[in-house]
């Protein structure tokens, strides 16, 4: 019902996710990003896996020990999806025994996709692929065109209806964190979203360290 890229940027060292979702309101319960790490947990959702492996990752745990501990802490991991991406680029994933089919996994440079219930396996290798092709790019325009990529190669068996897009940087407040919860077209809806804020979000970033001199309203 879901796939999804994690990714640390190489340059600035955020992270971020994007992901969508036939599910309603899947940033919800499935990404989650801090200015240390991101996890991303779907399939049969456990929502407690997010904040439990960015409190792991703020710790120092690298991503391995985080997956590690996320898949004995919850029931039946065998159901489970989770990508972990550690402050390093570590990149840890499971997908279980009983994942959705047609279930896959692929790993990139400080990247990690994830999908279920795709038309075809090369979902998350073309998520990837997309990633990398728009190096230089803004970390969330990389992960956007790596959600379009996984659309583009086939997405979901059935229609997406959420979608999600979600940056850390240095503050424990996502800099980026847009959501679509229900929509026929979730994706361009995300798209739209994201080109309407991307000129806007450094000046809100200002208002929040420098009120006094931040860009006016």
């Amino acid at each position: 019902m879901t796939y999804s890229i994690a990714a640390r940027c190489e340059k600035s060292g955020a992270f971020g996710i994007a992901i969508t979702s036939s599910s309603i309101c899947v940033a919800s319960r499935c990404a989650w990003v801090g200015p240390l790490g991101c996890v991303s947990t779907q399939n049969i959702t456990d929502p407690a896996l997010g904040p439990t492996g960015l409190g792991l990752l703020r710790q120092g745990l690298g991503a391995g020990a985080v997956l590690r501990l996320l898949l004995q802490g919850t029931p039946q991991p065998e159901f489970r999806q989770i990508s972990v991406v550690d402050r390093y680029g570590q990149v840890a994933m499971h997908s279980g025994a009983e994942a959705l089919p047609l279930a896959a996994m692929a790993e990139g440079p400080s990247c990690v996709a994830l999908g279920n219930l795709l038309a075809s396996p090369d979902v998350p290798a073309r998520m990837i692929a997309g990633y990398v092709a728009a190096e230089g790019e803004p970390l969330a325009e990389r992960l956007m065109r790596a959600l379009e990529a996984g659309l583009e190669a086939g997405g979901e068996t059935g229609d997406e209806h959420a979608a999600g897009l979600h940056v850390a940087d240095v503050y424990d407040w996502p800099v980026v964190d847009l959501r679509v919860d229900w929509h026929d077209d979730p994706i361009a809806e995300l798209r739209r979203i994201w080109d309407l804020y991307a000129p806007q979000r450094a000046a809100y970033i200002s208002r929040a360290r420098a009120p006094g001199t931040a860009p006016s309203f």
